[in-house]
């Protein structure tokens, strides 16, 4: 099924006149009269032109690329359709539906000049009893309806710009995109048996076990040329229902993700612990993938990462890349950590550090030469400290504390803000290793890390205030969007007054808790002081 079948059914039960499709515009359907939207993000010249080569006849692909006119009729399981395309400048296209018995249209000059393929029917004549091309090269491909039907809400997740796909049992597919979720338009409710069925088609042999015994799992599904996925299919009360979040195909890098020098060069050492933290969706994935995108450019050495399941895939480029999914080529993450000591590493990383065990691993590992990436799901540098720290038992903790001292090189916290005119960007609090956070680290003084954080600018490091201001001063996000994503509400909000900013969105207590905090104390006495 052709990506823009699904407005094309969503025309023709609204009786709708036309399907336009403007380069800088939002897709529209003309329901009587009126413009009504079908996507949120306005459409490029490149979506359209895939969008319209995906139905074009087979004798027309080369006549789409060049400038002026182009006309065809196009064939689905809701009717026959013209197609006009203009590319004069702006690029657009009109989609109309067809009366039964109206004259076949003649073709542009392109159209004519385009010989046909010789062993296949052009596709504007197809019957209404057989599949047209595109949809009879969609069903061959796969063998398997449900498959077909998962990967075209794959390939809109993609098509929409979206994050996160959700199917829930009893509801239409919904998109997360720059963090609101919405329906998709035109789909149909999907029932507890329908995302079953198309869960079963992307998932492995010990998925669908691990699924059957605990209503759980995780893997990942890739469709060629369009992305990876990464889901979760899960049992709730009405039914079945899964979650997929999209995985660029291409792989990021440091200077497409701001990435600042001071953190590059984390990956230019040759032992230690790198932390990238945040809570679930704020980016931690992407980040890593950058850096470790990075070391393959710029060193020949061996990387073995562990991941539950495979995101970003690295081809080999300076370094040898090794990639383990767990659950598929490795029983658990300290498992693979284990066996990884003796698979001659330089850099591994581990998707998350989850339990004692592996975060007592990943520190011996970074502590016996090797350079060690991991993920915690903690919203400060501070407390992603006092988190490791506080998985193991009291009596080893003095013993923890020295090791983390010694090991850890930097911890980068995250969280994704709403960005204004739409998509989302990155807040980053940085904490680099220096003599004097190592000293507080061993002294289980970390409370006084944020005001080291504060007075070592220079040297790069960032609190997250610092960087949701940044954001805010650069136009990049609203004052409110920064306030809700802080944690330090009331440093968020003395910044906001002290630049002008409209605070009256804020929480009656964090306004107070702000204003009390820079208050001057009252002449004549001490602060506090009782009479």
């Amino acid at each position: 099924m052709a990506q823009l079948d699904r407005f094309l059914n969503l025309l023709v039960t609204n009786n709708g006149t036309a399907l336009v499709l403007t380069e800088g515009e939002i897709a529209t359907v003309t329901i009587k009269d009126s413009a009504r939207p079908v996507m949120k993000q306005s459409l490029t010249s490149t979506q359209i032109l895939t969008l319209v080569r995906e139905i074009a006849p087979q004798n027309q692909p080369h006549a789409l690329d060049a400038a002026g006119n182009v006309r065809f009729e196009y064939a689905s399981a809701d009717g026959n359709f013209e197609v006009s395309m203009t590319q004069n400048g702006k690029i657009a296209a009109r989609i109309e539906p067809r009366a039964a018995g109206a004259p076949k249209l003649n073709p542009t000059p392109a159209q004519a000049a385009a010989p046909a393929p010789p062993a296949a029917a052009p596709r504007t004549s197809p019957s209404r009893s057989e599949p047209t091309v595109t949809q009879a090269s969609t069903t061959s491909a796969s063998g398997n309806r449900a498959l077909d039907r998962m990967e075209n809400l794959l390939r809109a997740l993609v098509g929409n710009k979206a994050s996160d796909l959700h199917l829930r049992a009893n509801s239409p597919p919904m998109l997360r995109a720059s963090g609101e979720i919405a329906p998709i338009p035109g789909e149909a409710v999907l029932s507890s048996d329908d995302i079953a069925a198309m869960l079963d088609s992307v998932m492995m042999d010990h998925n669908r076990a691990e699924f059957k015994e605990i209503n759980d799992t995780d893997f990942a599904h890739e469709i060629a040329g369009v992305a990876r996925f990464r889901g979760n299919a899960l049992r709730d009360r009405k039914g079945t229902g899964a979650v997929f979040r999209a995985i660029p195909a291409a792989v990021v890098t440091v200077e497409q993700m701001g990435i600042t020098p001071e953190v590059q060069r984390l990956c230019h050492l040759t032992k230690g612990l790198v932390l990238v933290t945040g809570p679930t969706g704020s980016g931690k994935s992407t980040t890593l993938c950058a850096l470790i995108d990075l070391i393959n450019r710029s060193r020949s050495d061996h990387v073995i990462t562990i991941e539950d399941p495979i995101e970003f895939v690295h081809e080999s480029k300076k370094c040898l890349i090794t990639q383990r999914h767990v659950g598929v080529h490795t029983s658990s993450f300290r498992q693979a950590l284990r066996a990884a000591l003796r698979e001659d590493p330089d850099i591994v990383l581990v998707g998350e550090l989850r339990d004692l065990e592996t975060v007592s691993m990943a520190i011996e590992t970074a502590e016996t030469g090797h350079l060690v990436f991991g993920t915690v799901h903690t919203s400060t540098a501070v407390s992603t400290v006092d988190r490791v720290i506080d998985q193991f038992p009291p009596d080893r903790q003095a013993q923890i504390r020295v090791m983390l001292s010694e090991s850890l090189k930097g911890v980068i916290s995250q969280v994704l803000c709403k960005k204004i005119g739409g998509g989302r960007v990155a807040a980053r609090e940085i904490m680099l290793s220096t003599p004097s956070v190592s000293n507080l680290i061993r002294e289980g003084k970390t409370f006084q890390l944020p005001s080291v954080l504060q007075t070592s600018k220079r040297l790069g490091m960032v609190t997250m205030n610092d960087a949701l201001i940044e954001l805010v001063d650069t136009g990049k996000v609203e004052p409110q969007e920064a306030y809700l994503k802080a944690t330090d509400k009331s440093g968020i909000l003395n910044m906001l007054k002290q630049r002008g900013k409209d605070i009256s969105f804020a929480d009656a207590d964090d306004a107070k808790a702000a204003g009390a905090a820079e208050a001057p104390p009252k002449a004549g006495g001490k602060a506090g002081a009782h009479r």
